[in-house]
């Protein structure tokens, strides 16, 4: 979602922007021109009208992680392309996605590519990571995710968005970590909502889905939906454009196509993979959160907390102000 990123890195050839394959949500991998690569219509149709050209910006969450098929990430992004073409149509889907990825990389890096595909549809999700730097600045984040949608909109992309859950109440961490993580969190949700409103995307609620209180909607890191948490991700954007009026294919499936694994593999990705990201990522992360916790003690001491969150609120209003 991010949520916090803990997904395997990808290089640069994994998804070339030029020579766009979209991505089977099975799995496999189709071509620009919405069939499969021996040939065949993709999805079984017979594709007669102009395909659904559909492109997903963002982090680890629309990446996929936490929905692994056999080779790498299939997500909710992939999940819903399967549904957005009525019959008769097909969809080209390009996930340009990438794990630990900031509002600044969307607009250095994915809003090119993006713009290349002639997207009528566009989801940007993003910001969780922007929160976890020690250098956070809302007005940046601000300024950057609304070039983003901006440049989406003029050409002509409906837009699809999300706020995101707070990173330190799905991890259960400690007080003084957590709070200062929510407080960050609010502030982005606050631009999401004001920058989906000013370029009327199209809004999931995210951070509001049950993510703690539906334990197996989460991946075993806590942090990334599962197979089963981003299939609702898809089905809920899937309803918001069905009730716009949009023609849309049948509905994503309540349940994913695998079982999910066990606990024994759950132990086993954190043993391997989730080890060495905790190894990879400590020395980012790591001291600018426990800068934060250390802030946030002092505050409390001194009965500053509830000022702190003045503040962010404060700042996060001023960098919209700043938009007009």
């Amino acid at each position: 979602m991010s949520m916090l990123d803990t997904g395997r890195e990808r290089g640069p050839d994994d998804r070339e922007a030029g020579d766009r394959a979209a991505d089977d949500p099975a799995g496999g991998v189709r071509e620009a021109d919405g069939r499969d690569s021996d040939g065949r219509a993709a999805d079984g149709l017979d594709a007669v009208g102009e395909p659904v050209r559909f492109v997903a910006l963002g982090d680890s969450l629309t990446e996929g992680v936490g929905d692994p098929v056999a080779d790498g990430w299939r997500g909710w992004a992939a999940v819903l392309a399967r549904s957005l073409a009525p019959e008769g149509t097909g969809v080209e889907f390009t996930n340009l996605a990438r794990s630990g990825a900031l509002t600044v990389d969307l607009t250095t890096s994915q809003l090119p590519a993006a713009l290349a595909q002639r997207p009528q549809l566009a989801a940007v999700v993003v910001g969780g990571n922007d929160t976890l730097r020690a250098g956070f600045d809302i007005r940046r984040t601000t300024l950057e995710l609304d070039a983003t949608l901006g440049e989406l909109s003029a050409h002509g992309s409906q837009l699809l968005t999300a706020c995101l859950p707070d990173p330190g109440t799905l991890l259960r961490l400690p007080a003084p970590l957590a709070r200062p993580l929510a407080r960050r969190m609010r502030a982005v949700n606050t631009v999401v909502h004001a920058l989906t409103a000013r370029h009327r995307a199209v809004h999931l609620h995210v951070a509001e889905l049950p993510w703690c209180e539906e334990r197996r909607l989460l991946s075993v890191d806590r942090l990334h939906p599962s197979a089963e948490g981003h299939r609702l991700i898809a089905r809920h954007f899937h309803e918001l454009l069905a009730a716009g009026g949009r023609p849309l294919g049948p509905a994503p499936g309540a349940e994913p196509a695998e079982r999910p694994p066990g606990r024994a593999a759950d132990l086993w990705w954190m043993a391997t993979q989730g080890t060495r990201w905790v190894a990879a990522r400590s020395t980012d992360l790591l001291p600018g959160l426990l800068a934060l916790a250390a802030a946030e003690g002092v505050a409390r001491l001194r009965g500053a907390s509830g000022r702190h969150d003045e503040h962010m609120a404060r700042a996060a209003a001023q960098a919209l102000a700043s938009l007009a």
